[in-house]
Protein backbone atom coordinates (compact mmCIF):
# COMPACT_ATOMS: atom_id res chain seq x y z
CA UNK A 1 0.00 0.00 0.00
CA UNK A 2 1.25 3.41 -0.89
CA UNK A 3 1.98 5.74 1.67
CA UNK A 4 -0.66 8.14 0.35
CA UNK A 5 -3.47 5.13 0.29
CA UNK A 6 -2.02 4.65 3.65
CA UNK A 7 -2.62 8.13 5.27
CA UNK A 8 -6.05 8.17 3.61
CA UNK A 9 -7.20 5.06 5.23
CA UNK A 10 -5.93 6.23 8.15
CA UNK A 11 -8.38 9.20 8.11
CA UNK A 12 -11.39 6.77 7.31
CA UNK A 13 -9.96 3.72 9.29
CA UNK A 14 -9.59 1.02 6.81
CA UNK A 15 -8.18 -1.69 7.68
CA UNK A 16 -6.14 -4.38 5.51
CA UNK A 17 -7.50 -7.37 7.00
CA UNK A 18 -10.27 -8.21 9.50
CA UNK A 19 -10.84 -11.40 10.95
CA UNK A 20 -14.01 -12.69 12.49
CA UNK A 21 -13.63 -15.30 15.20
CA UNK A 22 -10.07 -15.92 17.03
CA UNK A 23 -10.15 -19.47 17.49
CA UNK A 24 -7.27 -21.83 15.38
CA UNK A 25 -8.57 -20.91 11.99
CA UNK A 26 -9.15 -16.93 12.79
CA UNK A 27 -5.80 -16.35 14.75
CA UNK A 28 -3.66 -18.20 12.12
CA UNK A 29 -5.20 -15.78 9.84
CA UNK A 30 -4.67 -12.65 11.97
CA UNK A 31 -0.79 -14.14 12.61
CA UNK A 32 -0.40 -14.80 8.42
CA UNK A 33 -2.01 -11.40 7.45
CA UNK A 34 0.08 -9.19 9.83
CA UNK A 35 3.58 -11.71 9.36
CA UNK A 36 2.74 -9.68 6.10
CA UNK A 37 3.08 -6.28 7.44
CA UNK A 38 -0.85 -5.82 6.56
CA UNK A 39 -3.08 -3.72 9.04
CA UNK A 40 -4.97 -6.55 10.65
CA UNK A 41 -7.77 -6.64 13.03
CA UNK A 42 -9.21 -9.70 15.03
CA UNK A 43 -12.10 -10.10 16.33
CA UNK A 44 -13.87 -12.12 19.03
CA UNK A 45 -17.78 -12.27 20.85
CA UNK A 46 -16.05 -14.03 23.92
CA UNK A 47 -13.67 -12.91 25.97
CA UNK A 48 -10.54 -14.67 26.24
CA UNK A 49 -9.62 -17.72 27.43
CA UNK A 50 -12.66 -19.62 26.88
CA UNK A 51 -13.75 -23.32 26.84
CA UNK A 52 -14.52 -24.94 23.41
CA UNK A 53 -15.98 -28.42 23.33
CA UNK A 54 -12.82 -30.04 21.84
CA UNK A 55 -10.86 -33.47 22.35
CA UNK A 56 -7.79 -31.48 22.27
CA UNK A 57 -5.57 -33.55 20.20
CA UNK A 58 -2.90 -32.03 18.29
CA UNK A 59 -2.09 -34.32 15.24
CA UNK A 60 0.86 -33.65 12.98
CA UNK A 61 -0.22 -31.38 10.51
CA UNK A 62 -1.69 -28.88 13.24
CA UNK A 63 1.98 -29.11 14.70
CA UNK A 64 3.66 -28.35 11.38
CA UNK A 65 0.82 -25.51 10.88
CA UNK A 66 2.06 -23.30 14.31
CA UNK A 67 3.92 -20.51 13.99
CA UNK A 68 7.95 -20.64 14.39
CA UNK A 69 9.01 -20.41 17.90
CA UNK A 70 5.07 -21.35 19.59
CA UNK A 71 6.01 -23.84 22.35
CA UNK A 72 2.93 -26.44 22.46
CA UNK A 73 1.20 -25.87 26.19
CA UNK A 74 1.30 -30.00 26.13
CA UNK A 75 -1.07 -31.31 29.02
CA UNK A 76 0.03 -35.13 28.11
CA UNK A 77 2.22 -37.18 24.80
CA UNK A 78 0.36 -39.98 23.91
CA UNK A 79 2.61 -43.32 22.67
CA UNK A 80 -0.56 -45.94 23.04
CA UNK A 81 -3.92 -46.12 21.93
CA UNK A 82 -6.68 -48.02 23.32
CA UNK A 83 -9.11 -49.57 20.75
CA UNK A 84 -12.42 -51.20 21.61
CA UNK A 85 -15.63 -52.10 19.67
CA UNK A 86 -18.63 -50.64 21.39
CA UNK A 87 -16.62 -51.56 24.94
CA UNK A 88 -15.79 -54.84 23.40
CA UNK A 89 -12.66 -56.89 21.50
CA UNK A 90 -10.12 -54.09 23.23
CA UNK A 91 -6.84 -54.07 22.36
CA UNK A 92 -3.73 -51.65 23.21
CA UNK A 93 -1.35 -50.90 20.47
CA UNK A 94 1.79 -48.91 21.43
CA UNK A 95 4.77 -46.69 19.39
CA UNK A 96 8.14 -45.67 20.70
CA UNK A 97 7.87 -42.05 19.02
CA UNK A 98 4.88 -39.68 19.91
CA UNK A 99 2.10 -40.63 18.27
CA UNK A 100 0.35 -36.66 19.21
CA UNK A 101 0.33 -34.46 21.80
CA UNK A 102 -3.23 -33.38 23.94
CA UNK A 103 -3.85 -29.63 24.64
CA UNK A 104 -6.53 -27.88 26.87
CA UNK A 105 -7.97 -25.57 24.16
CA UNK A 106 -8.62 -22.57 26.48
CA UNK A 107 -4.46 -22.03 26.98
CA UNK A 108 -3.82 -23.22 23.22
CA UNK A 109 -6.40 -20.83 21.59
CA UNK A 110 -4.78 -17.78 23.83
CA UNK A 111 -1.08 -18.55 22.54
CA UNK A 112 -2.02 -18.67 19.07
CA UNK A 113 -3.56 -15.28 19.48
CA UNK A 114 -0.59 -13.50 21.43
CA UNK A 115 1.57 -14.82 18.45
CA UNK A 116 -0.70 -12.73 15.60
CA UNK A 117 -0.66 -9.70 18.35
CA UNK A 118 3.42 -9.89 18.54
CA UNK A 119 3.19 -10.13 14.22
CA UNK A 120 1.43 -7.06 14.99
CA UNK A 121 -2.29 -8.26 14.86
CA UNK A 122 -5.01 -5.74 17.04
CA UNK A 123 -7.33 -8.14 19.20
CA UNK A 124 -10.94 -6.80 20.62
CA UNK A 125 -12.97 -8.95 22.64
CA UNK A 126 -16.36 -9.10 23.78
CA UNK A 127 -17.60 -7.85 20.41
CA UNK A 128 -20.46 -9.51 18.10
CA UNK A 129 -20.04 -9.35 14.21
CA UNK A 130 -23.82 -8.77 13.09
CA UNK A 131 -23.15 -8.89 9.36
CA UNK A 132 -21.02 -7.66 6.21
CA UNK A 133 -21.91 -5.54 3.51
CA UNK A 134 -20.11 -5.34 0.63
CA UNK A 135 -22.69 -3.27 -0.89
CA UNK A 136 -24.88 -0.39 0.30
CA UNK A 137 -24.28 2.93 1.81
CA UNK A 138 -21.74 1.76 4.30
CA UNK A 139 -19.72 0.72 1.82
CA UNK A 140 -17.70 3.59 0.26
CA UNK A 141 -16.19 2.33 -2.42
CA UNK A 142 -15.98 -0.87 -4.40
CA UNK A 143 -12.47 -1.72 -2.44
CA UNK A 144 -13.94 -2.08 1.07
CA UNK A 145 -16.27 -3.97 3.39
CA UNK A 146 -18.16 -2.81 5.61
CA UNK A 147 -18.24 -5.11 9.10
CA UNK A 148 -21.38 -4.35 11.46
CA UNK A 149 -21.04 -4.75 14.81
CA UNK A 150 -24.02 -5.58 17.36
CA UNK A 151 -24.77 -1.44 18.70
CA UNK A 152 -24.83 -0.14 15.33
CA UNK A 153 -20.54 0.57 14.90
CA UNK A 154 -19.20 -0.11 11.50
CA UNK A 155 -15.40 -1.18 10.52
CA UNK A 156 -14.16 -0.94 6.95
CA UNK A 157 -11.54 -3.29 5.33
CA UNK A 158 -9.94 -4.19 1.94
CA UNK A 159 -10.63 -8.09 3.08
CA UNK A 160 -12.93 -9.83 5.57
CA UNK A 161 -12.04 -13.56 6.84
CA UNK A 162 -14.49 -15.37 8.14
CA UNK A 163 -13.40 -17.72 10.87
CA UNK A 164 -16.35 -17.76 13.65
CA UNK A 165 -17.17 -21.24 14.08
CA UNK A 166 -19.41 -23.74 12.61
CA UNK A 167 -22.90 -21.55 13.09
CA UNK A 168 -20.90 -18.79 11.23
CA UNK A 169 -22.85 -15.59 10.34
CA UNK A 170 -19.81 -14.82 7.68
CA UNK A 171 -20.16 -18.42 6.81
CA UNK A 172 -23.93 -17.21 5.39
CA UNK A 173 -23.13 -14.06 4.14
CA UNK A 174 -20.81 -16.38 1.46
CA UNK A 175 -23.47 -19.03 1.16
CA UNK A 176 -21.76 -22.20 2.54
CA UNK A 177 -23.52 -25.29 2.12
CA UNK A 178 -23.33 -28.47 4.73
CA UNK A 179 -23.64 -31.80 3.74
CA UNK A 180 -22.96 -33.74 7.07
CA UNK A 181 -23.69 -32.39 10.18
CA UNK A 182 -22.48 -34.12 13.67
CA UNK A 183 -23.36 -33.62 17.80
CA UNK A 184 -20.38 -34.20 19.67
CA UNK A 185 -21.13 -34.36 23.59
CA UNK A 186 -18.26 -34.24 26.12
CA UNK A 187 -17.40 -34.29 29.52
CA UNK A 188 -14.17 -32.68 31.48
CA UNK A 189 -13.85 -35.63 34.44
CA UNK A 190 -11.45 -34.24 37.25
CA UNK A 191 -9.61 -38.00 38.82
CA UNK A 192 -7.60 -38.91 41.98
CA UNK A 193 -3.75 -39.29 40.69
CA UNK A 194 -3.88 -43.17 40.82
CA UNK A 195 -6.55 -43.28 37.84
CA UNK A 196 -4.46 -40.52 36.18
CA UNK A 197 -1.53 -42.73 36.24
CA UNK A 198 -3.84 -44.98 34.59
CA UNK A 199 -4.20 -43.15 31.72
CA UNK A 200 -0.89 -41.34 31.27
CA UNK A 201 0.34 -41.07 27.99
CA UNK A 202 -2.17 -43.21 26.72
CA UNK A 203 -5.74 -42.64 24.60
CA UNK A 204 -8.95 -44.74 24.00
CA UNK A 205 -10.96 -44.90 21.01
CA UNK A 206 -14.10 -46.77 21.18
CA UNK A 207 -15.90 -47.43 17.72
CA UNK A 208 -19.58 -47.02 18.66
CA UNK A 209 -23.19 -48.45 19.05
CA UNK A 210 -24.44 -45.68 16.68
CA UNK A 211 -23.70 -45.80 12.72
CA UNK A 212 -20.79 -43.43 12.12
CA UNK A 213 -20.19 -42.63 16.10
CA UNK A 214 -17.13 -43.18 18.15
CA UNK A 215 -15.91 -42.33 21.58
CA UNK A 216 -12.42 -40.93 23.27
CA UNK A 217 -10.68 -41.20 26.22
CA UNK A 218 -8.26 -38.06 26.29
CA UNK A 219 -5.84 -37.58 29.65
CA UNK A 220 -4.71 -34.13 30.19
CA UNK A 221 -2.95 -34.67 33.28
CA UNK A 222 -5.64 -34.76 36.49
CA UNK A 223 -8.55 -34.53 34.11
CA UNK A 224 -9.73 -36.61 31.50
CA UNK A 225 -11.80 -35.12 28.46
CA UNK A 226 -14.11 -37.92 27.83
CA UNK A 227 -16.34 -37.94 24.74
CA UNK A 228 -18.90 -39.07 21.74
CA UNK A 229 -19.78 -38.22 18.84
CA UNK A 230 -22.38 -39.17 16.17
CA UNK A 231 -24.41 -37.76 13.25
CA UNK A 232 -27.18 -35.14 14.77
CA UNK A 233 -30.67 -36.36 15.00
CA UNK A 234 -29.47 -39.67 17.12
CA UNK A 235 -28.98 -36.89 20.07
CA UNK A 236 -31.20 -38.97 23.18
CA UNK A 237 -28.81 -41.93 21.47
CA UNK A 238 -25.48 -40.23 22.16
CA UNK A 239 -26.20 -38.85 25.45
CA UNK A 240 -27.16 -42.75 26.52
CA UNK A 241 -23.59 -43.52 24.52
CA UNK A 242 -21.64 -41.03 26.49
CA UNK A 243 -23.39 -42.20 29.28
CA UNK A 244 -22.73 -45.72 29.01
CA UNK A 245 -19.15 -45.31 27.91
CA UNK A 246 -18.36 -43.22 31.06
CA UNK A 247 -20.01 -45.84 33.28
CA UNK A 248 -18.29 -48.89 32.01
CA UNK A 249 -15.34 -46.94 32.19
CA UNK A 250 -15.52 -46.43 35.82
CA UNK A 251 -16.01 -43.13 35.77
CA UNK A 252 -19.49 -42.28 36.59
CA UNK A 253 -18.52 -41.55 40.21
CA UNK A 254 -16.46 -38.82 39.34
CA UNK A 255 -18.46 -35.35 38.93
CA UNK A 256 -17.27 -33.39 35.48
CA UNK A 257 -15.79 -29.98 36.05
CA UNK A 258 -17.69 -29.51 32.33
CA UNK A 259 -20.50 -30.75 30.56
CA UNK A 260 -20.81 -29.45 26.92
CA UNK A 261 -22.04 -30.00 23.15
CA UNK A 262 -21.12 -28.91 20.06
CA UNK A 263 -21.74 -29.50 16.50
CA UNK A 264 -19.52 -29.96 13.97
CA UNK A 265 -20.82 -29.21 9.98
CA UNK A 266 -18.93 -30.75 7.56
CA UNK A 267 -18.83 -28.48 3.43
CA UNK A 268 -20.55 -29.96 0.53
CA UNK A 269 -18.43 -30.21 -2.02
CA UNK A 270 -19.78 -27.11 -4.28
CA UNK A 271 -20.07 -24.91 -1.00
CA UNK A 272 -18.45 -21.85 -1.75
CA UNK A 273 -15.34 -20.63 0.24
CA UNK A 274 -15.93 -16.77 -0.67
CA UNK A 275 -17.94 -14.21 -2.09
CA UNK A 276 -16.57 -10.91 -3.06
CA UNK A 277 -13.86 -9.52 -0.99
CA UNK A 278 -14.98 -12.12 1.97
CA UNK A 279 -13.27 -15.71 2.77
CA UNK A 280 -14.19 -17.84 5.00
CA UNK A 281 -11.94 -20.54 6.51
CA UNK A 282 -12.38 -23.44 9.78
CA UNK A 283 -15.47 -24.54 11.06
CA UNK A 284 -16.98 -21.88 9.42
CA UNK A 285 -16.34 -23.08 5.80
CA UNK A 286 -17.11 -26.17 6.84
CA UNK A 287 -13.57 -27.73 6.90
CA UNK A 288 -13.05 -30.66 9.23
CA UNK A 289 -12.12 -34.18 8.30
CA UNK A 290 -15.44 -35.89 7.80
CA UNK A 291 -14.32 -39.34 9.51
CA UNK A 292 -12.84 -38.27 12.91
CA UNK A 293 -14.60 -34.91 12.54
CA UNK A 294 -10.71 -33.82 13.80
CA UNK A 295 -10.80 -29.63 13.08
CA UNK A 296 -8.02 -28.03 14.52
CA UNK A 297 -5.52 -29.00 11.99
CA UNK A 298 -8.30 -28.02 9.37
CA UNK A 299 -8.43 -24.06 11.26
CA UNK A 300 -4.93 -23.70 11.04
CA UNK A 301 -4.14 -25.23 7.97
CA UNK A 302 -7.41 -22.89 5.94
CA UNK A 303 -6.59 -19.92 8.83
CA UNK A 304 -2.71 -19.53 7.02
CA UNK A 305 -3.74 -19.71 3.41
CA UNK A 306 -6.61 -17.62 4.36
CA UNK A 307 -4.42 -14.81 5.78
CA UNK A 308 -2.11 -15.51 3.18
CA UNK A 309 -5.07 -14.60 0.49
CA UNK A 310 -7.06 -12.06 2.54
CA UNK A 311 -3.64 -9.83 1.96
CA UNK A 312 -3.77 -10.63 -1.83
CA UNK A 313 -7.90 -9.57 -1.81
CA UNK A 314 -6.87 -6.30 0.11
CA UNK A 315 -4.27 -5.12 -2.69
CA UNK A 316 -6.85 -6.09 -5.44
CA UNK A 317 -8.14 -3.07 -7.39
CA UNK A 318 -10.73 -4.24 -9.15
CA UNK A 319 -13.49 -7.08 -8.86
CA UNK A 320 -11.47 -8.93 -12.09
CA UNK A 321 -8.69 -9.31 -9.68
CA UNK A 322 -10.54 -10.20 -6.11
CA UNK A 323 -12.07 -12.95 -7.99
CA UNK A 324 -8.97 -14.34 -8.92
CA UNK A 325 -7.18 -14.02 -5.74
CA UNK A 326 -10.18 -15.85 -4.14
CA UNK A 327 -10.02 -18.68 -6.58
CA UNK A 328 -6.80 -19.36 -6.36
CA UNK A 329 -7.18 -19.42 -2.10
CA UNK A 330 -10.21 -21.94 -2.96
CA UNK A 331 -8.05 -24.04 -5.73
CA UNK A 332 -5.32 -24.15 -2.66
CA UNK A 333 -7.64 -25.19 0.22
CA UNK A 334 -8.98 -28.07 -2.37
CA UNK A 335 -5.70 -29.16 -3.40
CA UNK A 336 -4.61 -30.09 -0.17
CA UNK A 337 -7.93 -30.42 2.26
CA UNK A 338 -10.51 -30.95 0.21
CA UNK A 339 -8.46 -34.07 -1.23
CA UNK A 340 -8.06 -35.66 2.35
CA UNK A 341 -12.20 -34.52 3.00
CA UNK A 342 -13.24 -37.08 0.11
CA UNK A 343 -10.93 -39.40 1.23
CA UNK A 344 -12.52 -38.92 4.65
CA UNK A 345 -16.43 -38.81 3.35
CA UNK A 346 -15.69 -42.50 1.75
CA UNK A 347 -14.19 -43.85 4.79
CA UNK A 348 -16.97 -42.38 6.87
CA UNK A 349 -19.37 -44.21 4.67
CA UNK A 350 -17.84 -47.50 5.43
CA UNK A 351 -17.17 -47.09 8.82
CA UNK A 352 -20.87 -46.83 9.23
CA UNK A 353 -21.25 -50.41 7.95
CA UNK A 354 -18.46 -52.10 9.02
CA UNK A 355 -17.14 -50.70 12.37
CA UNK A 356 -16.27 -54.31 13.17
CA UNK A 357 -13.66 -53.89 10.15
CA UNK A 358 -12.05 -50.86 10.99
CA UNK A 359 -11.13 -52.51 14.54
CA UNK A 360 -9.98 -55.13 13.16
CA UNK A 361 -7.48 -53.69 10.84
CA UNK A 362 -6.20 -51.37 12.94
CA UNK A 363 -5.88 -53.92 15.66
CA UNK A 364 -4.74 -56.83 13.82
CA UNK A 365 -3.18 -55.83 10.70
CA UNK A 366 0.23 -54.06 10.96
CA UNK A 367 0.07 -51.83 7.60
CA UNK A 368 -3.33 -50.30 8.95
CA UNK A 369 -1.75 -49.28 12.31
CA UNK A 370 1.52 -47.95 10.42
CA UNK A 371 -0.73 -46.04 8.00
CA UNK A 372 -2.74 -44.37 11.64
CA UNK A 373 0.83 -43.80 12.91
CA UNK A 374 1.96 -41.83 10.05
CA UNK A 375 -1.21 -39.81 9.58
CA UNK A 376 -1.23 -38.84 13.08
CA UNK A 377 2.51 -38.14 13.25
CA UNK A 378 2.01 -35.91 10.05
CA UNK A 379 4.62 -37.97 7.83
CA UNK A 380 1.43 -38.76 5.45
CA UNK A 381 -2.09 -38.06 5.63
CA UNK A 382 -5.27 -39.55 4.03
CA UNK A 383 -4.60 -38.00 0.50
CA UNK A 384 -1.15 -38.89 0.51
CA UNK A 385 -1.92 -42.45 1.66
CA UNK A 386 -4.45 -43.14 -1.13
CA UNK A 387 -2.29 -41.40 -4.14
CA UNK A 388 1.20 -43.15 -3.61
CA UNK A 389 -0.09 -46.51 -2.08
CA UNK A 390 -1.44 -48.80 -4.34
CA UNK A 391 -2.71 -50.80 -1.62
CA UNK A 392 -3.88 -48.18 -0.36
CA UNK A 393 -6.00 -47.18 -3.20
CA UNK A 394 -7.01 -51.30 -3.75
CA UNK A 395 -8.10 -51.38 -0.17
CA UNK A 396 -10.43 -48.20 -0.61
CA UNK A 397 -11.83 -48.95 -3.79
CA UNK A 398 -12.82 -52.65 -2.54
CA UNK A 399 -14.49 -51.02 0.41
CA UNK A 400 -16.28 -48.78 -2.03
CA UNK A 401 -17.72 -51.72 -3.64
CA UNK A 402 -18.24 -53.78 -0.91
CA UNK A 403 -20.55 -50.67 0.08
CA UNK A 404 -22.03 -49.74 -2.77
CA UNK A 405 -23.21 -53.13 -3.70
CA UNK A 406 -25.11 -56.09 -1.66
CA UNK A 407 -26.02 -53.37 1.50
CA UNK A 408 -28.36 -51.23 0.91
CA UNK A 409 -29.33 -48.45 3.20
CA UNK A 410 -28.70 -44.80 2.94
CA UNK A 411 -25.99 -42.49 5.10
CA UNK A 412 -27.19 -41.62 8.84
CA UNK A 413 -29.49 -38.78 8.58
CA UNK A 414 -28.38 -35.46 9.10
Amino acid sequence: MSSENSSADDVRQVWDVVVVGAGPAGASAAYAAAVAGRRVLLLEKAELPRYKTCGGGIIGPSRDSLPPGFELPLRDRVHAVTFSNNGRFTRTRRSKQMLFGLINRPEFDQQLVEHAQKAGAELRTGVTVQRVEQHGSAVPDRRTVAVVLQGGETLLARAVVGADGSASRIGAHVGVKLDQVDLGLEAEIPVPETVAEDWQGRVLIDWGPIPGSYGWVFPKGDTLTVGVISARGEGAATKRYLEEFIGRLGLAGFEPSISSGHLTRCRADDSPLSRGRVLVCGDAAGLLEPWTREGISFALRSGRLAGEWAVRIAEAHDAVDTRRQALNYAFAVKAGLGVEMSVGKRLLAVFEKRPGLFHAALTGFRPAWRAFMDITRGSSSLGEMVRSHPMAQRALTALDRRQMGGESGERAEV
